[in-house]
């Protein structure tokens, strides 16, 4: 399976086998493009994933050591993401495919971070709750199966990447916020402030937005506080919510298994007190490598290998859907 990713910033192309199996994986980063303006530039994006999405796609075949005579099938970011980057990889991945006399099959990004686990760790239980936390999502969902999730709680206002990306530009620590903030906080004091710990008892829904304010006022009010101490005790107070609520989701459904999925997985301290959560409460835990908890091709790949397993291969003429909700079985 080839897998090609382009909802956001990355340029990204995988050759998986056999839905485990990376033969390759290729990332181009943009972020030195849309570091100078604080955030993803949606037209920038667009442009670069038009220039580099034929070579970046080509290495990863090579790197495979195939080319388009071997490739069984051709898997692509449809939603959601940035409409102009969406529409770049899905033209990109049916082109491919016809012109390889292969079927398509259209990905969920937010389903292919639940598979990233998979490709590092094939043998995973189930049933598996997963804390999915990213620029724009955070959800628990729980996994009973191949392609059979439940949604348990979601994000009502600012997501965890959001609410870093926000308050790292206040703080003036730069672009991306993850982590620029995981990178300050290092260095600061995580009880130095103690910053409200949002909606923490209130179900498994989140929101970070009065979290970003209160370290917005806090910072007005006190001037002279140290940049690092801020960084440190808002991260504590949002890895505190996630990992509690995340504790409490495996509880309510009785997983056997917790995982993390997406960019924020890689925060140092979110990986460290999950792993302590999971020892504590008996669960398995899985944390992807860094490389697969960002945006990339691989788990693209390993998602549309189990869907078109599943459901066969997707129309040509689906398109790409900027708020495509992840399939819930009720």
């Amino acid at each position: 399976m080839l897998g090609i990713e382009t909802s956001c910033d990355e340029t990204a192309a995988a050759c998986v086998r056999g839905g485990t199996q990376v033969m390759s994986s290729v990332v181009s980063s943009q972020v030195d493009l849309h570091a100078r303006y604080g955030g993803v530039v949606p037209e920038i994006a667009s442009r670069a994933h038009s220039e580099l999405i034929i070579p970046v796609t080509a290495r990863a075949l090579l790197e495979a050591g195939i080319d388009g005579a071997d490739v069984d099938a051709v898997a692509a970011t449809t939603g959601p993401g940035l409409i102009g980057a969406l529409l770049v990889g899905v033209s990109a991945a049916k082109a491919l495919a016809l012109a390889w006399d292969v079927p398509f099959v259209s990905v969920n990004h937010l389903e292919a971070h639940l598979y990233a686990g998979f490709l590092e760790e094939p043998e995973l239980r189930f049933p598996l709750v997963v804390l999915l936390v990213s620029g724009g999502h955070t959800m628990l969902v729980l996994v009973e199966g191949h392609g059979r999730y439940r949604l348990l709680g979601q994000t009502l206002v600012d997501a965890a990447g959001e609410a870093f990306d926000k308050v790292a530009r206040f703080l003036g620590l730069g672009y991306p916020g993850g982590p620029a903030i995981d990178a300050a906080a290092m260095v600061g004091d995580p009880e130095a402030i103690r910053f409200p710990r949002s909606m923490l008892d209130d179900g498994l829904d989140f929101s970070f937005s009065g979290l970003k304010t209160s370290v917005v006022n806090h910072v007005r009010s006190h001037p002279q506080v140290s940049t690092e101490d801020v960084a440190a005790s808002f991260q504590q107070a949002v890895v505190d919510v996630l990992v509690a609520k995340a504790r409490r989701a495996a509880r309510e459904v009785g997983a056997v298994a917790l995982a993390l999925g997406g960019g924020v997985a890689a925060n140092s301290l979110l990986r460290e007190q999950f792993l302590g959560a999971c020892a504590e409460d008996g669960l398995h835990a899985f944390l992807p490598s860094r490389q697969m908890c960002t945006d990339n091709a691989a788990m693209i790949a390993a998602a549309g290998w189990y869907r078109l397993e599943r459901e066969g291969p997707t129309p040509l003429d689906c398109g790409a859907d900027p708020n495509q909700r992840l399939s819930i079985v009720p």
